[in-house]
């Protein structure tokens, strides 16, 4: 489980390309690094891997043709970075929402508003995920759990904070980039049972 709270970004240092597998390495810093083991969980923008080797700083994570599909790593190059998480621990504060590591779909940023001292990023609503997609609701995007502002005409925004900004991608982000979505899983599950109950109650 994540909480949606990055603590940082890494970058890329190497990518091991085979027949619909890939394995990534990136470089932690020594607060990331710290205490983690082969078999740890760890968020790149979002999306949980595990830890397959580790080597001083260096550490690999091995990548499915589905992992590759479905969010943006399969679009990384050797010298970008991700946004990084380690797996919560129990006790932890939990100061973003419960996040599962598990990309729903990627999204698009369609345009961005800056100001001084804050940015507003508008994202385009993936086909199917609109009626998850709320005013005020939680939604996680590249690893990092966010609010959700304004939703219209197939578009959402989020407001977003210049230290949200300088620990994450989002300080450099443009318009086209591929991001990864995870819907808020209560939401989800609120919006699939009501649903359903009311798909029974009139025989549909």
């Amino acid at each position: 489980m994540f909480t949606g709270i990055v603590q940082g970004t890494a970058k890329v240092v190497a990518i091991d390309k085979k027949e619909r597998f890939q394995t990534h390495v990136i470089q932690l810093s020594p607060e990331m690094h710290e205490g983690l083991a082969i078999g740890a969980s760890v968020a790149h923008n979002g999306c949980c891997l595990t830890v397959t080797k580790i080597e001083n700083d260096l550490v690999s994570f091995d990548l499915m043709q589905e992992t590759l599909a479905v969010t943006n790593l399969g679009l990384l190059e050797v010298g970008d970075s991700v946004n990084v998480e380690r797996a919560a621990k129990f006790g932890d504060e939990i100061g973003g929402h419960s996040m599962s590591g598990h990309i729903n779909s990627l999204t698009t940023i369609s345009s961005i508003e800056s100001s001084e001292n804050n940015r507003t990023i508008w994202f385009s609503i993936p086909e199917g995920y609109q009626k998850y997609i709320l005013r005020k609701g939680y939604i996680g995007l590249d690893g990092c759990s966010l609010t959700i502002g304004d939703v219209e005409d197939g578009r959402f925004n989020v407001h977003l904070i210049p230290e949200t900004l300088q620990r994450t991608l989002f300080g450099e982000r443009i318009v086209g980039a591929k991001v990864n979505l995870e819907i808020d899983p209560q939401t989800q599950a609120i919006v699939d049972t009501v649903e359903r109950v009311l798909a029974q109650r009139t025989g549909l």
